[in-house]
């Protein structure tokens, strides 16, 4: 049994031949070829934060597999009414074959996967997004055609993306660098990890030098779900930080640009640099779909 917590769980090995299996995935459902790898599984989805992205690729992907895909809402489990998440880890995975879950605390996910009996998958957390980024190894990939020695920049708020990235990123060989205001840095794990990899991990207050020579810029939202209130502070700090063809100039030819979604035009990225990057970027989101079959395969083999 095999559980994707966290992405600093899984070894390069392991990362890699996940994005080589959604390769394969890929091509035989463009090329109408079936892959019931699942048939007979359930695979319980629960959702205490909303979604649209994740929600869609993983029902869509565990039909495909052949599958059953079964939504909970934490509106209509006992667990938004105070049950321990421990006991109903042990309910579900008698009833159940996995569980994806998109919630807020990484606490919850570690708390299924040591109660349940069965495989667990983080669909997000405040902490990391550990699917959200192997589709977006995969889509470099394709459009690169390696990930080896290509220089990733991220744009914006050591947040849930961040922390994936730097992990993602320097565990399939690329170098990373971030840029992200005073007081919005990632854990220091997470430094401490990137600063383990020697120069390969860079950390900068100016995008512009985090930028340079960049082979892929990536962004995210300034303010993430849950942090509305923090709104208009955010948008104060992240002044400046926004991925703009200035800010593409110092990029290296043909660099690519990347967003999980939704993005707010206007705010960390301009509507022209996206537009401009709109096949890469929603290239990146339907690899989410493909990514997570080979996951659900990982798991439940």
């Amino acid at each position: 049994m095999k559980h994707l917590l966290k992405l600093e769980d899984w070894s390069s090995e392991e990362i890699i031949s996940t994005l080589d299996l959604a390769d394969r995935l890929k091509y035989e459902q463009k090329n109408g070829i079936e892959h019931k790898y699942l048939a007979g599984k359930t695979l319980g989805m629960i959702f205490e934060k909303s979604s649209t992205r994740t929600r869609v690729s993983f029902e869509v992907g565990m039909t495909q597999l052949g599958g059953y895909p079964l939504f909970l809402s934490s509106n209509d489990l006992q667990i938004g009414r105070g049950e321990p998440v421990e006991d109903t880890a042990r309910v579900l995975s008698r009833f159940i074959d996995g569980i994806m879950i998109r919630t807020f605390e990484q606490s919850e996910v570690e708390a299924l996967a040591e109660y349940g009996s069965i495989p667990i998958i983080n669909g997000l957390t405040d902490y990391c997004h550990p699917c959200q980024v192997l589709a977006d190894l995969m889509t470099i990939r394709e459009k690169k055609g390696k990930l080896e020695g290509l220089k990733m920049c991220f744009i914006g708020d050591g947040n849930n993306m961040m922390n994936s990235l730097i992990v993602g990123a320097l565990r399939t060989g690329m170098s990373i660098s971030v840029a992200c205001p005073e007081g919005y840095e990632p854990p220091e794990h997470i430094l401490e990890l990137g600063k383990s990899f020697g120069d390969k991990f860079e950390l900068f207050r100016k995008p512009a030098d985090a930028a340079k020579n960049a082979d892929v810029v990536y962004t995210d939202v300034w303010a993430s779900m849950g942090q509305e209130s923090e709104k208009k502070l955010r948008e104060a700090a992240f002044e400046g930080y926004q991925v703009n063809d200035e800010l593409m100039s110092v990029t290296n030819e043909g660099c690519m640009v990347l967003h999980c979604l939704p993005a707010h035009r206007g705010e960390e990225i301009t509507a022209d640099v996206f537009e401009a990057h709109a096949d890469e970027i929603f290239e990146e989101a339907e690899n989410r779909l493909h990514a997570q079959k080979a996951v659900l395969v990982e798991c439940f083999k």
